[in-house]
């Protein structure tokens, strides 16, 4: 199944929007992410926005799974100019054309037919998840075991709090300073 996102009139010039388009053309969801991420021209953002979109619109309205779909296709067109002048020499005017590009982007899956077991759809109840949670824990209070505490979210809390240098960042702060105290 093929899935569609697109992008209309973003203000960089369509010919420096292919640069990107064409490194991530063909790759895997995760892979073109990842790649987007670490490319430093300007238009590696908005492509980035729109194939998010693109997943979620797969995932959400398709049920897909993000690990089997790949970009099938990535169309860069013109979008409309904004045109300016400029004053030159001897009183005469040169046009500049300030460009736009349209983007349209086209997910398609690797395995045809692979979809996530939603809950909405009726391929597994609530109650049997229910049921299967509550024995899980009948089950473990009968043998003596306890469950162990997830630590995980409790972690990246703190280490948000205090930055990835451990507090380095809040004496940089105080040294370089924008106005002097």
């Amino acid at each position: 199944m093929q899935v569609n996102a697109q992008l209309n009139n973003l203000r960089i010039a369509p010919r420096k929007v292919r640069l990107v388009a064409g490194l991530i053309k063909g790759m895997d969801v995760a892979v073109a992410e990842r790649q987007l991420l670490f490319l430093v021209k300007r238009s590696s953002v908005p492509l980035a926005k729109l194939l998010k979109s693109a997943v979620a619109n797969a995932e959400n309205n398709f049920g897909l799974l993000k690990d089997n779909l790949f970009i099938k296709d990535l169309i860069v067109n013109e979008g409309m100019k904004i045109k300016r002048y400029m004053p030159r020499a001897m009183g005469q005017a040169s046009m500049i054309q300030k460009k736009s590009s349209h983007i349209k982007i086209t997910l398609e899956e690797k395995v045809p037919g692979l979809k996530h077991a939603n809950i909405k759809t009726g391929s597994v109840s609530e109650d049997k998840v229910l049921k299967s949670k509550e024995s899980e824990s009948v089950e473990s209070k009968d043998l003596g075991l306890e469950k162990k505490p997830d630590f995980g979210t409790g972690v990246k809390k703190e280490i948000s709090k205090k930055g990835v240098f451990g507090g380095v960042q809040d004496i940089s702060r105080k040294l370089f300073r924008r106005k002097s105290v």
